[in-house]
């Protein structure tokens, strides 16, 4: 039988494979990627992470049990320290190869508010199940992207290294268990409760790959460009 989780996934299938195909992470792979376009990501992302920690922090406050406290407070411990830090030293190794800038630390981009916001609204009208889904798409598809491109990826001095820490069989365990605890609450939700999951899923996956998108067009808020 199939799992919830893994439901939610099929039930973008498409939209969940493009993020796979985006050229960013294709050219990421094979070093082509050019550094600007990932110092931007990196810019972004560290914009994103706090907001995304403070969904999490919510889930923490309508947790119901020790275990779903657990579960947020580790996740909430793993975005606002090893994920951040990792991120701002990938930016300054980026920095240090000669990647110019493009605008992407002026602000959190179109893009980035609107996936902070969407995480941040929903974790703060639903309760455990909804901010579990929403967060989902985010980490489930670094875990993998990074396992997908472990065995391809260049030996470029900064990209590798971004694959290496989301493909690591800590990272992609932690994964494992958030899909086992979603997948362990959802047992027994009624088909309505379940299209409604899917649609927070569906929008959040829709949101990673606008992030893709953005980090590879430098897509700015039209102000900004003028001074990036």
């Amino acid at each position: 039988m199939i799992s919830f989780c893994d439901s939610l996934r099929d039930g973008c299938g498409e939209l969940w494979r493009g993020l796979h195909r985006h050229p960013f992470l294709r050219e990421l792979a094979d070093g082509s990627l050019e550094p600007e376009r990932f110092r931007f990501f990196l810019e972004q992302d560290i914009f994103f992470l706090p907001e995304l920690a403070r969904a999490v922090a919510l889930g923490v406050a309508r947790s119901r049990d020790d275990a779903e406290l657990d579960h947020f407070a580790d996740e909430l411990a793993a975005v606002s320290g090893r994920e951040l830090e990792s991120n701002r030293e990938l930016l300054a190794r980026v920095v240090a190869l000669g990647a110019a800038d493009r605008g992407g630390s002026l602000a959190p981009a179109p893009a980035t508010v609107a996936y902070a916001g969407y995480l941040v609204s929903t974790a703060a009208r639903g309760g455990t199940l909804e901010i579990m889904t929403v967060l989902l798409p985010c980490t489930w598809s670094y875990a993998e992207i990074a396992v997908g491109l472990a065995s391809e990826i260049s030996d470029h001095p900064v990209y590798a290294s971004w694959v290496e820490f989301f493909a690591s069989d800590e990272y992609v365990g932690v994964i494992a268990g958030r899909r086992a605890t979603l997948d362990r609450l959802a047992s027994g939700l009624g088909a309505g409760e379940r299209r409604r999951l899917q649609d927070v899923f569906t929008m959040s996956t829709r949101l990673e790959h606008a992030f893709w998108e953005m980090a590879y067009r430098f897509e700015q808020w039209p102000d900004l460009r003028e001074v990036a």
